[in-house]
């Protein structure tokens, strides 16, 4: 099953309530990344640094809009819908690392950028990075232009 090679990512995020081009909010959409398939909430409020309780209430609203199943005291798994749009968030940030490495960033960089861009671009722009990406795979003369302009 998808979702238990996607689950949640237990990485430190930043708590924003800010919208996303999916609709949902940037905090919602990390906790639906990836993991091992399942989660605790003691996992989740370790490895971001914040109370059970927040993460307990952000895995009850994930829970009443059908993105996960959660029982109290077990682990919490992704339904079909969470699935489905861990998998949009997992190609929308690998997209966009790409196309920052393309242009010869640094891993620092690209990780700082990506994890805001990530959660505010349109389907617009990031249908346009994804042709620039495709050009600069293909063109490498190009992409070393680019480069040398850019640094």
């Amino acid at each position: 099953m998808i979702g238990l090679t996607l689950g949640f990512n237990l990485v430190a995020v930043a708590r924003r309530k800010s919208q996303s081009a999916l609709g949902g909010s940037a905090t919602v959409e990390d906790y639906l990344i990836k993991s091992k398939g399942y989660a605790r909430v003691i996992d989740i409020a370790a490895a971001l640094q914040i109370s059970q309780a927040s993460v307990t209430n952000m895995v009850q609203r994930l829970d009443a809009e059908g993105l996960l199943k959660y029982e109290k005291y077990r682990g919490l798994v992704l339904t079909e819908a969470g699935e489905k749009l861990a998998r949009k968030i997992a190609h929308r940030h690998k997209l966009l690392t790409d196309f920052l490495k393309l242009l010869g960033l640094n891993d620092r960089v690209i990780n700082h950028d990506v994890e805001g861009m990530e959660h505010h671009i349109s389907l617009p722009t990031l249908r346009a990075i994804a042709a620039l990406t495709s050009q600069l795979r293909r063109r490498p003369t190009l992409r070393a232009q680019l480069q040398a302009a850019i640094l």
